[in-house]
């Protein structure tokens, strides 16, 4: 039976966290479209240096779900104080971590993209894109800790604001720079580094005016934010293992050839788009389930994962379809290149049949985060990576022999074996959800 306060809470959590989400690999997708109309060389090396930066920031996501989790529960349990201390034990821990992460990436940009199979050209532009990029990780660190903090507390709607805005600008900045100024790949850094930095500075504003509205004391405790650095852990294994299937993607791409791997940038951008789209249903999991568990509502946190999960599938079947009926139009968008439109085109119909999949996924991976589940994840990603190794070796033992098809034929194989990955972690995540092992109640 249908509970209208429940779809209320959901659709209110939800739909803010859609946009916000959608938002946020727009700076991606701006760039890829702006910087594909310098060549493919650009294109390639922009495919190259976001998988790293992506790696970098998807590293420390624990910022944003761990805290999400961790203050919901506390406002589930009615523990107010400990709400806003959690919130700033995690901004000073992004701070920390993000200019640890900024100097490895600077320093080490080259190496790093040529380990993903960049040269020559190519090479050139992703490690320019990504040294420059590197210097935003801070603010980008502290932008998830606060966005995590605002959704446990329920709220969706002041990082939509704040996206939205940064959206904005650094759309504005990229034309501004890479055409107006003519800067090229290192004007889209520096757009993307000016927004960020933007975004980070009205965020840690509203949480300040969260913190005295609340009465709390401004003050650093170590001793919290050592405590989220150790509960971190587990969801920074998890972290790194699906970091691990997406770089070895990147890399399985850059065998197959030039092309195949621009191709594979335009898909993997609008992958990551539909990504966080469904994932704003994650989100909600995140914080009704911390809450619910937080309150001991066992019931209520069964009958919000049955609804959310229905939810993902459909809306993954129905942003499948647009999308794999989109590419004559989305593929001009980010390459002149005939041949890089032809294989995206095919790739966003692969990518457009798994999306009910993805759907069902993220939903599941959001419910279990918000119960804390950060251990069981993380092995379960890592049997995942494991279980993911065959389809990479296969794929790039065969690179020449699909290379030798052509793009389209490369193309569509590589992101039928990363369909293969999210079907297998969607069998590893049933299995959990199955249990009642992680329906563990109170504060936490």
């Amino acid at each position: 039976m249908r509970n209208p306060t429940l779809t209320r809470q959901i659709l209110g959590l939800a739909v803010p966290a859609f946009f916000a989400l959608v938002a946020e690999p727009m700076f991606l997708l701006v760039d890829s479209a702006i910087i594909g109309h310098l060549g493919t060389p650009q294109l390639a090396g922009l495919g190259v240096a976001g998988s790293v930066l992506a790696t970098a920031v998807g590293v420390f996501v624990f910022l944003a779900y761990g805290t999400t989790a961790t203050v919901a529960r506390a406002l589930g349990a009615g523990a107010t104080d400990r709400v806003i201390s959690a919130g700033m034990d995690g901004t000073v821990l992004a701070a920390v971590l993000g200019v640890l992460a900024a100097i490895g990436v600077a320093l080490g940009a080259e190496p790093l993209c040529a380990a993903l199979g960049a040269d020559g050209e190519v090479l050139q532009h992703a490690s320019v894109y990504l040294r420059i990029s590197a210097l935003g990780l801070p603010a980008m660190l502290v932008v998830l800790a606060i966005t995590g903090a605002l959704r446990g507390v329920q709220d969706t709607r002041t990082p939509l604001i704040v996206s939205v805005a940064g959206f904005t600008l650094n759309a504005v900045l990229n034309v501004a720079l890479v055409y107006g100024l003519g800067w090229g790949i290192a004007g889209s850094a520096w757009g993307t580094v000016i927004a960020q930095c933007a975004m980070a500075s009205a965020l840690v504003a509203v949480w300040f005016v969260r913190l005295r509205a609340s009465g709390a004391t401004l003050r650093l405790h170590p001793g919290g934010v050592l405590a989220a650095a150790v509960n971190g852990v587990p969801l920074i294994v998890r972290t790194l293992a699906l970091r691990a299937v997406l770089l070895l993607t990147t890399w399985v791409a850059a065998s197959l050839g030039e092309v195949p791997l621009a191709a594979h940038q335009v898909a993997f951008t609008v992958w990551t788009l539909l990504a966080f789209a469904l994932d704003a249903l994650a989100i909600a999991g995140q914080a009704l389930t911390g809450k619910g568990l937080g309150a001991a509502d066992v019931a209520g946190v069964r009958e919000a994962t049955a609804t959310m999960v229905r939810w993902g599938i459909v809306g993954g079947a129905v942003v499948g379809l647009v999308v794999a009926a989109s590419g004559p139009l989305v593929a001009p968008l980010f390459s002149a290149d005939s041949q890089v439109q032809a294989a995206v085109i095919a790739a966003l119909i692969v990518v457009g049949v798994g999306q009910p999949v993805s759907g069902y996924v993220f939903v599941l991976d959001g419910v279990l985060i918000g119960a804390g589940d950060a251990r069981w994840l993380a092995v379960g990603m890592v049997l995942v990576l494991l279980g993911y190794l065959p389809v990479v070796a296969v794929l790039r033992l065969n690179a020449d022999a699909l290379a030798a098809q052509g793009p389209v034929v490369a193309t569509v194989a590589l992101w039928f074996g990363f369909t293969a990955f999210m079907a297998i972690r969607a069998l590893m995540l049933r299995l959990r959800e199955r249990g009642d092992a992680w329906l563990v109640t109170g504060a936490g």
